[in-house]
Parts: C-alpha cells; structure tokens; sequence
C-alpha cells in the first residue's frame, strides 16, 4: 500500500466533519438495507429442499415484511461460495439452492431475475453480494461439483482450516473473478455489486496462510503484506473498472470488518483495541479505495454495542465518518446480536445507533445482518422502524460522481373526486415520482418538506389527495425520481 500520509489534502478536507443533521425529522435520502445471506441458508432459501414455489414465496414474503418496515434495499448473496445462485458459464448452480451444487431447480428458472423482478416491483434497489475468494464452505461437508474449479482447476486453490480458498495471489484467479463480474453486471438489471470482508480469511492462531510459494514468484520485491494487499488492491481496482465500463450507473460497494487500524499500530487508527483488523490482518486497505474512487460505498460491520470496552461504536461512528474521503458510508448494524448480552438486551440500542448516525452529514444510511432476525421482531425494533425511524419513505441517497442531472418537473392533470394525474413528459428515464408534504409558510426546498409517498412509475400515475400520509394543513408537492434517485423541482399539487 501506499502511505495515506501522501493524501494529507484530502485528509484534511474530510476530516472537517459536521454533527450535524442534514434534515430535521426523517430524512427523505437515507440508504436503509437489510443483507440476505443465502450462505449455509442462513436467510434464504431457509432450506436447501425447498420447491422453487416455496423458494418464491419465502422471498416475496421476505421482501414484504422488509417493505413494511421501511428498507429500500436488499443485498442478496448470489456467490457464496464459487457458486451461483443464477445459471453461470462459469460457475455451478449453488448446494444452498437445490441441495447439491451443480444441479439446477426443477422447474428451471431463474431465481436472480425472479429477486430483481420482486424487489424493484417494491420500488427497493438489489444489490448483488459477492465472496471474492471463499470457494467451499466446509470441506467434510460441502456439496462439490465434479464441475466446481476446485475440481477443474485445483491449482487455484489454498487450504486454510476447514476451507478452500481462491488464491488471491494468482493472476488467473483475478481474471476468472472478472469474468464472474462482467457476466453478472452484463446480463442481469442489479443496482449494485456488493463485497463483504472476506478477503484473506481472518487468521487462525498457529496457521500462516500458506502461500509462500506464490509470493517467492509474484512478490516483486515487496514485503509479504504489502504483497498480500496490492493482490487484494488489484481484484478491487478490476471489478471498478468492469463495473464503470459495462454499467457506468451502477454502485460498487463493500462491507469490510468494523476496524481499519488500531491506533496502537497506526496514528490514524481508530481508539480500539481489534484482535485483527481489515489492514494487518484481512490485507484489506478500505481507505486506499475509497481515497482512489474505486468504489461507491462503504458499510463497516460495526456490530459492537455502544460502550463496548474494546471496540466502542460511538468511538468507530466518529472515526468512519473522518474518512469517507467523499464517497457514501452506510453502518452495518449487528441486529443479530439482539439478546446475546446486557447491551443488547437493551430496546434502545438500534434506536440509538439511529440517532448517532442521524447526527452526521456524511453518515447516508444503514444496513442491518441479517434478514431472518426481523421475523422475530426483537426487542421490538421491526416495529420501531416501521413506526418511527422508518416510518416515512426514503430514496436511496444520490452519488453526484455517477450522475448529478435532475430530471424534468411533474406536470399535472385535475381530475374529479380530489384526484390528480401525474404526467412526466421529460426525455431522462424516471422510476418514480415522489410526494412530499410541507408545512404552510415553510419555503419550498426539498430538504424542508417530508416524503410521505414514493409511487413506482415511468411515465404517469394517479393520485387521490384526500389519501395522502400527513397531509392535513399542508401543502402537497410531487417530484419526478430519476433512475440515480436525483429529485426533479417541486410541483405543488394543493
């Protein structure tokens, strides 16, 4: 890696943090996600035996409820496992599907356009999760094709505990990870392409990771480390460009480990104290990324409590939000955890997260591990957000570096019985148009009026309102929502 104290300009300039909330009230841009592992069927399908019937109305029931509470975003794990949860070229139909890797669902379909259909239906965004190097799970019991690149291509591979591994050292594997890339981004209508923190595995104590061999070839002269983290600084810089050149719409994110550096190991580390960290131990350098742009987001995994004696939220809250170098941060939130100790016993927890994160202009969401936990509604927080946090809509915030152009204003028709008749007659493709309300002599500004409605349309749409959320002494607006969520000026509708 290079040293970060070569980007002090651009340190500086984000390091000029504002606790201060963009919007009074529930803000009308907040990303709100919610990650479906489909790895060991922790989310879904719940079972490997399920009838692609039964498949389908797990996931639409699992969108529904998520729609309910407020999300806008799934991120949905279609490689879990150098597999696929949609027919490859490359790769065998996923074990987590059908019970044995390789054979597809009978009747065949496809379940990633079926996921994609079912989540923009909702007005939602998908984006499309990816392990970049786990290849089998668990080597005494995975299913493995005779077709799996483990069987084709053994040479790729290292063992490492109960695991194989792509071999991030090798050029060929880079290349094949792209090919896996472009497909998918070529082929399917996803929002975004998602990694989360596997890169090299978290350490096992005693165990090197046992690739040697390839750094006597490939090293080029530097240390293992810094070896280790061009290979990863590689296959990130590759699947940006794929990305931008194939779709320059299309988001690319990650969701590394919560800590970057301890500050024990580096004066820009966070004040903690992390058994491993995303750069010393994982060889994953997230601030190198986002300072050179290669991707979108960011969404630490901060799964501690607040208060947490070793890695205190609050403390990884501040520091994240120090280095966004510009581009978007959303907080993965540890709901999973619910229970598990005195803190996250506490009903309070995620509402306080909420309102932490609220507090910063460069904090733009959140994304919650995992799925399942909301049917069981704990300590109440499903229907907090339903209620309160969640309880307006919001649009995925804007990334103005893919695209900044707002899209042509609303008209309008009066029709009887208090109805209206929206009408977009601009050339920018729209996915939807927005309601808002405001209160009477409030000035007309996006940021001061509150999203009440947000209604999937292309080109027109009715609206009765007398119907309209929290309209009652109010003014009500509509706004065209372009394909990057830019907002189009008010139209004032009553």
């Amino acid at each position: 890696m290079k040293h970060l104290l070569t980007f002090f300009v651009v340190l500086t300039a984000c390091c000029s943090i504002q606790k201060t909330a963009a919007q009074p009230g529930s803000p009308n841009y907040e990303f709100r996600a919610v990650w479906v592992a489909t790895v060991v069927n922790i989310d879904w399908p719940s079972k490997k035996t399920l009838s692609v019937a039964d498949q389908k109305a797990e996931f639409i029931k699992l969108l529904d409820m998520h729609q309910r509470n407020g999300m806008n975003a799934v991120i949905v794990q279609v490689r879990p496992a150098g597999d696929a949860m949609y027919p490859s070229p490359y790769e065998p139909w996923s074990e987590f599907l059908t019970g044995t890797q390789g054979l597809a669902p009978a009747p065949i379909y496809d379940p990633l356009e079926f996921m994609i259909n079912e989540t923009h239906k909702r007005g939602m965004e998908f984006h499309a999760w990816l392990n970049p190097y786990r290849a089998v799970f668990n080597m005494r019991t995975s299913s493995v094709s005779p077709t799996h690149l483990t069987k084709t291509h053994p040479e790729w591979f290292l063992v490492y505990g109960d695991k194989k591994y792509f071999n991030p050292g090798l050029p060929e594997v880079r290349q094949h990870t792209a090919k896996v890339v472009k497909d998918l981004v070529s082929r399917y209508d996803i929002d975004g392409v998602h990694m989360d923190d596997y890169f090299y595995p978290y350490r096992i104590t005693g165990k090197e990771f046992p690739d040697q061999k390839d750094y006597l070839k490939y090293g080029k002269g530097m240390n293992k480390e810094n070896w280790r983290r061009s290979n990863c600084d590689s296959v990130v810089l590759l699947i940006h460009n794929i990305v931008r050149t194939v779709n320059p719409h299309m988001k690319f994110g990650i969701s590394p480990f919560g800590v970057w550096r301890n500050k024990s190991q580096d004066a820009m580390g966070s004040d903690t104290k992390a058994g491993q960290t995303n750069y010393d131990d994982l060889y994953a350098d997230i601030l190198l990324w986002l300072q050179k742009g290669w991707i979108d987001y960011v969404i630490p995994q901060l799964y501690w409590e607040r208060g947490h004696r070793l890695c205190d939220y609050d403390v990884l809250l501040d520091w994240w939000n120090q280095h966004t170098y510009g581009r978007h941060l959303y907080i993965g939130h540890g709901i999973e955890r619910a229970g598990s100790n005195a803190a996250w016993r506490n009903p309070n927890e995620i509402p306080n997260e909420i309102k932490g994160l609220r507090d910063y202009r460069t904090t733009q969401g959140s994304a919650y591990f995992s799925s399942k936990i909301f049917e069981k509604n704990p300590l109440g927080w499903s229907d907090s957000l339903k209620n309160h946090y969640y309880h307006y809509p919001a649009l995925i915030p804007t990334m103005p570096w893919i695209d900044n152009s707002a899209p042509a204003q609303p008209l309008f028709e009066k029709q009887s019985n208090n109805m209206v008749k929206l009408v977009y007659k601009g050339d920018e493709k729209i996915k939807a148009f927005g309601i808002l309300t405001l209160t009477l002599n409030t000035e007309v500004k996006f940021v001061l009026a509150q999203l009440v409605q947000i209604i999937p349309a292309d080109k027109t749409a009715l609206i009765d309102l007398t119907k309209v959320p929290d309209s009652k002494n109010k003014r009500i607006f509509a706004v065209s929502v372009d394909l990057d969520n830019n907002v189009s000026p008010m139209t004032e509708l009553k």
